[in-house]
């Protein structure tokens, strides 16, 4: 890019605005180009500007990304993948003090003479860069950026005393993990942060920490370039790195660039070192704190000037030596490395015979060696690509099973992170123009993989480093006199490997066998390794989802198998508050947190359950009696004996009958109540809350769901079976639905004149007769047993010719017809018995046993019921009154004594039709017909109607 516009070097130190700055300007014209140099931070920057001009004029370009709309007119990229030619307004290149590296820094060299923009040029890095730019750029103006905070040393810390809001600082994949692991022990987890992890993934983590789920980030030196986060205080805990070819110190601008994370924008910021890192030397620290740092005196340098006539052409170009005294050539890159050690494959070497091979096989060696796995292993993979890639394009079905051999996400985090890198080189492969045959699949395809991966990844990490139940907590104390504690997974703590307690929920129950002097000391001990514990266990509990939460039949709040607090009596019934169990050690906060948690709890369980309720409460619409009878319902909770507000139900209208019909209010014959209330979730919460607010020690348990009576006891109040959802009657109680069901049923009986038991009534039961008997009279009907010969029908008598004959003949005869001479009319011998006597007689001789069956006669006899209230504390029992819960002598027998006889009554006067009413019970049978009056003999039918009865 050639232009006579502006160049300007913005230089300061970190937190100084450069980039934001650059943002700015690149959105004051109308195109324009960024380099930054780093994928993440290009996804970082490529969000902030979509967000405020919108995806449609972005492009992102690296060297794995591709996104480049129609419209373009902002580019963001990495350096290397930066468009040189396309003449932007604005061109602006990040970290520009980058051309010193050794591996990348020709890169950023060749950027710094070579890229410009049609109207304004930027190069934002640091000062050192000042006299480099100079001597090398003409023209240039500069700009100083002073930083926005202090920046200060704070010496050494422990890990275990590192404060919130730090970054620790590794220089290797081991190293990173080791402190990432130490963290989760002593401070409860944290985020970490690489280079070679995935923007989706790196994004992840850092959301993590930015939104306050950890407090700490374990990272490598990839937070220097750029990555803006709220860290107040950075460690090293190292200050020497591999760079590749050896371990070397890192030098105090290197420092600087790491340590000037820490306080962002007006936040003064601290940094140190910790663990095995020495102290910083006193020159080193004013340095960084003063950012005064010696100047670059060399740049990497690499000859761009490339001819591609054959390969040795193109190598002589490469390792071309300059004059300038700011440049260094720059040593072999890994695509100059592979580019050797393809030429120097015999295979190679015969194919590349024309400058469109040299080209096609240079740009092959250009795809970098993401897997890391040795020189040889890339190469050979590049010369499967070249192969193909002479022949025309890579094939699908090869392209296809490289992936699929990737995309599988089990495993641990190192095969998942070398997974991740092994899908990069097929995500480089999908954007090269041309290489594949349909690009936008293969790209859409190797992102897909490369998401799905770092989703993994990232549940890898924070399961690992955050959320995984340790098995063992532990916490060094590095004083002398302390002693080492640990906490495992169910809770025992132990001290120096004595068991000395366990952590029950947040109460610690300490062992009862040590004496009382090591108990102090030991107790003091395991207090200090259950604090972070206790934050662990607290964060954990907030987060818990309410599934994992329950209340008992008692009142208790449970976690697990953990007892967390209890339910105490509230302002009304519906509103319970909560005392959580949590032991002083762990501090007001906790506990506070702890009943915070609770009673978000029980007021969802609440406002779950009873919705139907506390819908009917809070309508404004219910007016005068409705709205009056509605409270009653929710004192009640839901469920009314009829009987105690008669009264008010009469007194209520039609109209208002409709509005608590709309609720689910059903009005039965014997209770009141919302249908959706029965269910066993609600009535073992509304047991719960009555006995709160009522004060009762001892709480009624709920019975067993689907049951639809149960055994009425005694000495349990009925009040206590009525928000159950039952109602006492005889030995057994109803359930109050099912009760109402079979009240519908006996509505339309004659309950004075009597009714029988039917098969539709014990089936909606669930009981025997006898059983059902007892029910019965205990609603107050008085039952009387009784038994009858069971009817069968009898069986068709099969007729013989001479029965047909002498049924024709007697139907002729009373017909005065002839009879056909080809039927006698004496068929029959003389001494022959009729069929008739045959009949009498084998009726006589084998007449079996009669089979009786039992049933079951009601009429109404409503009787005084037992009143099984619990008495009043402070009022005290009656003189002379049955014990509670016991029945008065007598009550509940027959006036007949219970023999079982039917009673028997005559008719007076006549009643409707002209029959006379029966006085004693109905009858209702279910046994056949009776036989209707017989024919006259003298109808000239009766024949044949004696015929039709045989068949």
């Amino acid at each position: 890019m050639r232009s006579t516009g502006q160049v300007t070097a913005v230089l300061g130190p970190t937190n100084t605005g450069k980039t934001h700055y650059a943002i700015e300007r690149m959105l004051a014209h109308r195109t324009g180009v960024i380099g930054l140099p780093l994928r993440l931070l290009a996804r970082e920057v490529y969000d902030r500007i979509v967000a405020k001009r919108g995806p449609g004029v972005v492009a992102l370009v690296t060297g794995e990304e591709r996104i480049v709309p129609d419209r373009t007119q902002y580019w963001v990229c990495t350096v290397e993948a930066m468009p040189l030619e396309i003449g932007a307004d604005f061109v602006a290149i990040d970290e520009i003090q980058l051309c010193a590296d050794t591996e990348r820094g020709h890169v950023f060299t060749d950027r710094l003479l070579r890229a410009r923009g049609l109207h304004e040029t930027l190069f934002l890095g640091a000062d050192t860069m000042r006299p480099a730019i100079a001597a090398l750029v003409p023209n240039v103006q500069f700009m100083a950026r002073p930083r926005l905070s202090e920046l200060t040393y704070a010496g050494s810390k422990r890990i275990s005393r590192m404060p919130e809001r730090s970054a620790i600082v590794g220089f290797s994949v081991e190293n990173v993990y080791a402190i990432a692991e130490l963290i989760r022990r002593t401070k409860g987890g944290c985020a970490v942060v690489m280079g070679a992890l995935s923007p989706r993934t790196r994004n992840a983590q850092v959301e993590m920490y930015q939104n306050g789920d950890v407090d700490y980030l374990v990272a490598t030196d990839a937070i220097g370039m750029g990555l803006n986060l709220d860290i107040k205080h950075v460690a090293f805990s190292s200050t020497a790195k591999f760079d590749g070819h050896r371990m070397r110190g890192l030098y105090p601008q290197e420092l600087a660039q790491i340590a000037g994370r820490a306080g962002r924008y007006m936040t003064a910021g601290t940094f140190g070192v910790t663990g095995e890192a020495r102290p910083l030397h006193d020159e080193v620290i004013e340095a960084i704190e003063e950012h005064r740092f010696a100047p670059v005196r060399k740049l990497s340098w690499r000859n761009e000037q490339l001819e591609f006539g054959t390969v040795p052409r193109l190598l002589a170009g490469l390792e071309r030596h300059t004059d300038d005294e700011w440049l260094s050539r720059a040593r072999d890159a890994d695509d100059v490395t592979a580019l050797k050690t393809l030429w120097a494959m015999p295979e190679v070497h015969d194919q590349v015979k024309t400058p469109q091979d040299v080209r096609l096989l240079w740009d092959v060696c250009r795809i970098p060696d993401f897997r890391g796995i040795s020189t040889t292993d890339h190469a050979v993979l590049l010369q499967g690509i070249f192969d193909y890639l002479r022949k025309g394009q890579v094939p699908a079905d090869w392209m296809a099973a490289q992936i699929r051999r990737i995309d599988r996400i089990e495993g641990d985090i190192d095969t998942l992170s070398k997974r991740l890198s092994f899908i990069r080189t097929w995500t480089y492969v999908a954007q090269r123009k041309n290489w594949v045959a349909d690009e936008a699949h293969w790209q859409q395809e190797t992102r897909a993989v490369e998401d799905r991966l770092s989703d993994a990844l990232h549940a890898g990490l924070t399961q690992r480093f955050v959320d995984r139940r340790t098995s063992v907590l532990m916490r060094r104390l590095k004083q002398k006199e302390s002693l080492v504690a640990e906490v495992n997974d169910k809770g025992e703590v132990t001290v120096e490997g004595e068991f000395v307690g366990k952590l029950e929920g947040f109460r610690f129950r300490q062992d009862a066998t040590a004496t009382a002097d090591e108990a102090r000391t030991l107790r003091q001990a395991a207090v200090q390794a259950l604090k972070p514990e206790f934050h662990l266990r607290s964060d954990k509990f907030y987060n818990a989802p309410d599934t994992e939460l329950d209340f008992t039949e008692q009142g208790g709040l449970m976690w697990g198998n953990s007892a967390m607090g209890k339910l105490v009596a509230g302002a009304d019934a519906l509103r319970p508050g909560v005392e959580a169990f949590v032991d002083e050690d762990a501090g007001p906060e906790i506990a506070e947190k702890v009943k915070r948690r609770l009673q978000h709890f029980i007021d969802r369980k609440v406002a779950t359950l009873f919705e139907p309720l506390l819908n009917m409460s809070r309508d404004e619409t219910l007016a005068g009696l409705a709205r009056g009878f509605a409270f009653q319902m929710v004192e009640g909770l839901g469920i009314l004996p009829r009987e105690a507000v008669a009264d008010e139900v009469k007194a209520l209208d039609q109209e208002a009958r409709g509005q608590l019909r709309k609720h689910g209010i059903r009005f039965g014959q014997y209770t009141i109540f919302q249908q959706a209330l029965l269910k066993p979730a609600p009535t073992r919460l509304r047991l719960v809350l009555w006995s709160l607010a009522n004060g009762l020690d001892e709480f009624p348990e709920s019975p067993p769901p689907g049951l639809v009576t149960i055994p009425n006891i005694p000495d349990v109040p009925v009040q206590h079976y009525t928000l159950a959802g039952y109602r006492p009657a005889g030995s057994r109680a109803i359930r109050i639905d099912m009760l109402e069901r079979l009240a519908d049923l006996l509505r339309g009986q004659d309950s004075r004149g009597g009714f029988e038991a039917v098969p539709d009534m014990l089936s909606i039961t669930g009981l025997t007769l006898e059983q059902f008997g007892d029910l019965m009279g205990g609603l107050g009907y008085k039952g009387e047993k009784g038994e009858r010969p069971k009817s069968k029908p009898a069986a068709p008598k099969e007729l013989t010719a001479e029965d047909i004959a002498a049924a024709a003949a007697a139907a002729a005869a009373a017909s005065k017809l002839a009879v056909p001479e080809d039927v006698p009319v004496d068929a029959a011998p003389a001494d022959a018995e009729t069929p008739e006597a045959t009949a009498a007689e084998a009726d006589a001789s084998e007449a079996p046993a009669v089979e009786m069956e039992h049933f079951i006669t009601f009429t109404w006899a409503p009787r005084p019921r037992v009143d099984r209230r619990p008495a009043r504390r402070d009022v005290p029992q009656a003189d002379g009154a049955a014990p509670r819960g016991e029945r008065p002598a007598g009550q509940g027998k027959r006036p007949d004594g219970g023999k079982g006889k039917r009673p028997e009554g005559g008719f007076k006067g006549k009643g409707k039709g002209g029959k006379p009413p029966q006085k004693g019970p109905q009858k209702f049978e279910s046994r056949p017909a009776r036989a209707e009056k017989k024919i006259d003999p003298d109808n000239p039918f009766a024949a044949l109607a004696a015929l039709k009865g045989k068949i």
